[in-house]
């Protein structure tokens, strides 16, 4: 059972940050590998929000199935959460500010992705 919800979390993990890099308008990988702290804030974000769902996922469902129907619904949440930040602020580009190394906004990016991840947890639950 362990080995089953550990292989589906790394599977998920790297489908949905691989359709975070095609929502953003930077390339995750490539920025972080040029010392872009920002982006590895804003990414570091995503991946505990994305790990924090299936946390709950498996923790609230009986089946590797069911904990992987949940998380992708989490998912599709986190990734609402993305866009509405984008969205809500639109006195600059979230993207184009992250992508800029600038670390407040990645800080916040961060801390929306690991803030609504225990929100859509709890409802999952």
């Amino acid at each position: 059972m362990v080995l089953g919800f550990f292989s589906v979390a790394i599977m998920e993990l790297l489908v949905f940050l691989a359709c975070f890099e095609l929502v953003t308008k930077y390339k995750c990988w490539h920025e972080i590998k040029k010392g872009n702290v920002a982006v590895a804030m804003a990414t570091g974000g995503k991946i505990f929000g994305i790990c924090n769902v299936l946390h709950f996922c498996i923790q609230a469902k009986s089946s590797v199935y069911e904990a992987m129907t949940w998380s992708f619904v989490g998912f599709v949440l986190l990734l609402i959460a993305y866009f509405l930040f984008e969205f809500l602020t639109p006195v600059f580009s979230i993207d184009k500010e992250i992508e800029a190394d600038n670390r407040a906004v990645g800080l916040i990016s961060m801390i929306i992705s690991v803030s609504l991840s225990f929100v859509i947890g709890a409802s999952i639950m």
